[in-house]
């Protein structure tokens, strides 16, 4: 009787998922960005992992690779237009786990002098947790001029 219980525990786990909390993240290309983010997903280059990245000015400067130390200036956005960060100064090393993935994959590529748009699904970003300002499961909009490769 015991194994009946259990069978349909899950089958009612099964069928009720996201009722009960465990939900699919989002896709890049299902979400509504706001106007003010000018987002335009049919001039953004999709990354093998799902993020999009769009040059808005190319930079004529060295070409930023993976293990390179970089300093950038970013703003950061959810889809809704709501910005959660903000810096003019701040210095990494790229493709190597020091920022969330979808910078990692997003920032090669650039050349120094350069601003890039990432879309960022959350598998790439902070995933379902809560962090800080950012809800869990955000699509995260970013806005990376890259300032200098010291």
């Amino acid at each position: 009787m015991l194994g009946a219980v259990s069978i349909t525990l899950s089958l009612v786990t099964a069928c009720l998922g996201d009722s009960i909390g465990v939900s699919s993240s989002p896709t890049v290309e299902e979400t509504t960005f706001s106007p003010s983010l000018g987002v335009d997903l049919t001039k953004s280059v999709r990354t093998a992992n799902g993020a999009y990245v769009r040059d808005i000015a190319p930079g004529t400067g060295a070409l930023i690779n993976p293990g390179d130390s970089i300093t950038v200036k970013y703003t950061g956005w959810l889809s809704d237009g709501t910005q959660f960060d903000t810096q003019t100064s701040y210095a990494t090393k790229i493709g190597v786990g020091h920022v969330i993935p979808g910078w990692d994959e997003g920032v090669p590529g650039m050349r120094v002098g350069g601003t890039r748009q990432l879309l960022i699904p959350p598998a790439l970003g902070y995933g379902v947790y809560k962090y800080g300002p950012i809800p869990g499961n955000s699509v995260l909009v970013f806005n990376v001029q890259v300032l200098g490769n010291p």
